[in-house]
């Protein structure tokens, strides 16, 4: 009987073991929509989530943001009062909502508070953006914010078909960071109830979870999304330590795509 429990126990581990390698850590800064046009209603709401996006397995408590604001025409505003505290799948997040005024791109980016996993013993902080574009002027979508980790888009990150190749850089410190690895997921918007998606993508095993990509030697990386909807890509790389513990800093972005009809 107590071989058997250690055999049990051990599956168990492996079993644990296997999800969280497979099922990645992505911050989230969720808008309503990508592209506001005349006739759109213009204020936009904004979620704010840590969580695995594909997997959908739980959602992690975020304190509050660092940093949290909006780059537009050159101009950041600071819009970390606005957020709200709330709750996704059990787990705290943060919400809140922005009028967009003027024409061009919105490039909201968040700086999170250090994140402690306590199973990989590891601090984690992801330095995200995503970009709202308004009437369809661009302006601001490769501008850097400046943060410690960010992937700069070489392909303009929002109006993509399903099958765009998306493009970006790697940068920590303003710098390029030659071979980085980037893990992709998909955000599985079924699976979250409170943010009422329909489709849920149902995976033939859990290597389907997230893609790992690397850049290149400059810290370029391409990825072709081949699927309508959300798309996260998270570059991570060390960080200093954190009170003596390991800190890995994530660099995320978010896209979306549509089909063509």
């Amino acid at each position: 009987m107590k071989k058997i429990c250690s055999i049990l126990m051990l599956s168990l581990i492996l079993v644990l073991s296997i999800t969280v390698v497979v099922s990645a850590h992505f911050q989230m800064i969720l808008p309503s929509d990508d592209i506001v046009m005349q006739g759109d209603k213009r204020e936009i709401n904004l979620d704010l989530i840590f969580t695995h996006p594909m997997a959908a397995s739980h959602t992690m408590d975020m304190k509050k943001p660092q940093k949290f604001g909006v780059l537009h025409k050159g101009n950041k505003k600071n819009l970390l009062n606005t957020l709200k505290s709330t709750k996704i799948m059990n787990g705290k997040a943060f919400e809140t909502s922005y009028q967009l005024r003027g024409f061009g791109d919105f490039v909201f980016y968040l700086e999170p508070a250090p994140y402690w996993e306590s199973a990989d013993e590891v601090y984690i902080t992801q330095y995200t953006k995503v970009v709202v574009n308004s009437m369809g002027v661009t302006s601001d979508w490769d501008k850097e914010v400046g943060m410690k980790a960010e992937i700069v888009p070489l392909t303009r990150p929002y109006g993509l078909w399903t099958n765009n190749i998306f493009k970006g850089v790697v940068k920590k410190n303003g710098k390029p960071v030659p071979y980085a690895e980037i893990e992709v997921e998909y955000f599985n918007e079924g699976k979250f109830p409170k943010l009422k998606g329909d489709e849920v993508t149902k995976l033939p095993n859990a290597a389907y979870t997230s893609q790992t990509i690397k850049a290149d030697k400059n810290g370029v990386f391409t990825y072709a999304m081949p699927k309508s909807g959300w798309w996260g890509f998270a570059a991570l790389m060390k960080g200093k330590p954190i009170d003596g513990k390991d800190h890995e800093l994530g660099a995320v972005m978010w896209v979306k795509t549509k089909n063509m009809k």
